[in-house]
């Protein structure tokens, strides 16, 4: 199971990473047109996503034991959003043991 997902969140990683540098070298982010970030559809994207980045951190921060980390991974996620979020489950996927189960990824661990 393990290895699946590596490989999954490894394809997540490296698509947004490229998908995100194409669109870096056409326009840079803050030249998006002011009708795009003023659309609602784009408004209501961006709130889902953000509330969705939220959802995500109270996952880490429930994992994670240290008030420093949790923020660093809160910062992370905020910032560079789904490239953060596969890069925390691919750490979490590689410090786990052999043969673990899925809830060794899930809960928090003693």
């Amino acid at each position: 199971m393990t290895s699946s997902l590596k490989i999954v969140f490894s394809l997540f990683l490296l698509t947004i990473v490229a998908a995100t540098s194409w669109a870096g070298a056409q326009v840079a982010i803050w030249d998006t047109p002011r009708e795009v970030v003023t659309h609602p559809w784009f408004i209501a994207t961006l709130t889902d996503t953000y509330l969705a980045f939220l959802t995500f951190w109270l996952w880490v921060a429930y994992k994670e034991t240290s008030w420093t980390a949790r923020l660093v991974w809160l910062a992370l996620i905020c910032l560079t959003g789904n490239m953060a979020m596969a890069v925390y489950v691919l750490w979490q996927l590689w410090r786990l043991p052999q043969g673990a189960k899925a809830e060794h990824l899930l809960l928090r661990q003693a």
